[in-house]
């Protein structure tokens, strides 16, 4: 590889993929496709904590998408709806170790779009965004309140396989190797894919200063349309009732939501009342993708993040492609999204724009109230046993202090930085509590 310095010190052995791809100057004269095969090669000469069942990456993100690919195909078996016409597949997989003979696909979605704002909820009966890798991270916290529920089982066998564990300051923590791993058929909407010069045009360097500009800044979705747009200067919170009355919904993009996961974890504010941290050991990105920018733009976030309490981390999980890029379907993308999570019969068909089921109007199973009532019975249970009051939604998450403490932190970061403030959805979406 022509043109390409190598400088790695002492202290840079045993590095993050992420870090990795930091040293190696003069990578962006190289082809996206050689650049990748560059720094896979190396990182595993020099990376020392990798099992040696792994010392193919490529190897291991072709099969991460193998895996997904061929359970969506088998979920949506021959119907031409679902399995011809989406644009972005997303899926999480388990394993034990790195050993892909125990892999597990526990969750997995579609989707490309987000609700129109004249349908959110004051219940949290809809899921506002129905990006693949949004709702599939929806679908994989079902799977850990399964995995919390067999823990509490009073059948051995249960409480045995499931794959939480009491640590000693009576939380629980995820059993020792088990990790997860994220597919995504494209670079997550966001700085992700719009500064990741995946193609070498004359474009490319007219559009130079208006990409530099917005390097690495937060973007928002477009509501009823793909793309994003750089995060105008605004305050943290959308008012419901100027949405209702015709304002742009804004959602956070996938990059920005990745990148919180990578700081707070996969569970969230209301799994974070029982479990330890859950993060993203590796992320293997289809097409459109340029892993050494994403790695570069994620370190760039958790640079101003300082110190952490006990248990959370600045997670930086291993970047990939695939070897030959997923095939993407052209034209324009449809409103609807599919979610499953093991155990699950069949896929749950959702309306993007109204958040709800496709065929009955009806809630998903992956709305904050269904996910809410799943908290409550565990709650009951864990913390305060007996109780009959129901907290409102948004108590309850505001009472998970560390999580709350870390994210007030990572967001004073972004800030800092001048990467833009966080902007939610109208808190009126979360003032509700659950009739029991």
């Amino acid at each position: 590889f022509r043109g390409v310095l190598i400088t790695l010190s002492a202290s840079q052995v045993g590095l993050s993929w992420s870090g990795w791809e930091s040293s190696l100057t003069g990578l962006n004269l190289l082809r996206p496709a050689s650049q990748h095969r560059l720094v896979l090669a190396v990182f595993c000469l020099f990376a020392t904590n990798l099992p040696r069942t792994c010392c193919d990456l490529q190897e291991f993100a072709d099969a991460i998408f193998h895996l997904v690919r061929e359970k969506y195909t088998e979920l949506a078996g021959c119907s031409s709806l679902l399995h011809a016409r989406h644009k972005g597949l997303a899926g999480i997989i388990m394993t034990r170790g790195l050993d892909l003979r125990q892999a597990q696909v526990v969750a997995l979605s579609t989707g490309t779009k987000c609700i129109n704002g004249e349908y959110i909820s004051d219940q949290g009966l809809v899921v506002n965004d129905c990006h693949a890798e949004i709702t599939t991270r929806r679908a994989l916290l079902r799977f850990l309140y399964s995995q919390l529920e067999l823990h509490l089982s009073k059948r051995k066998e249960d409480w045995e396989q499931s794959i939480f564990v009491r640590h000693k300051d009576s939380c629980l923590r995820l059993r020792e190797n088990v990790l997860f791993h994220m597919y995504i058929s494209t670079s997550p909407c966001g700085d992700g894919r719009v500064n990741s010069p995946y193609e070498i045009t004359s474009d490319l360097h007219s559009n130079r200063h208006l990409v530099k500009k917005f390097h690495s800044h937060l973007r928002t979705k477009i509501e009823s349309g793909e793309g994003t747009l750089p995060l105008k200067s605004t305050g943290p919170f959308q008012t419901w009732d100027g949405v209702l009355q015709g304002e742009r919904l804004i959602t956070m993009s996938c990059t920005d939501k990745i990148s919180r996961w990578n700081v707070l974890g996969l569970q969230g504010a209301l799994l974070s009342h029982f479990v330890e941290p859950v993060y993203l050991y590796s992320l293997t990105v289809g097409s459109l993708r340029h892993t050494g920018h994403f790695s570069r733009m994620m370190n760039h976030r958790l640079e101003r993040v300082g110190p952490l309490p006990t248990c959370y981390h600045r997670n930086q999980p291993l970047l990939s492609g695939l070897s030959n890029s997923d095939c993407r379907q052209q034209g324009k993308s449809v409103c609807y999204s599919v979610n499953w999570t093991a155990g699950d019969t069949q896929l749950e068909v959702l309306n993007a724009s109204t958040g709800k089921r496709r065929d009955s109007g009806a809630p998903s199973r992956l709305c904050k109230h269904a996910l809410f009532a799943r908290w409550i019975r565990l709650y009951r249970k864990l913390v305060v046993r007996g109780a009959s009051g129901t907290p409102l939604y948004c108590e309850a998450k505001q009472a998970a202090g560390t999580y709350q403490t870390v994210k007030l932190q990572w967001l004073k970061g972004l800030q800092e930085a001048g990467l833009g403030t966080w902007v939610r959805k109208p808190p009126e979406q979360e003032n509700f509590t659950l009739t029991v």
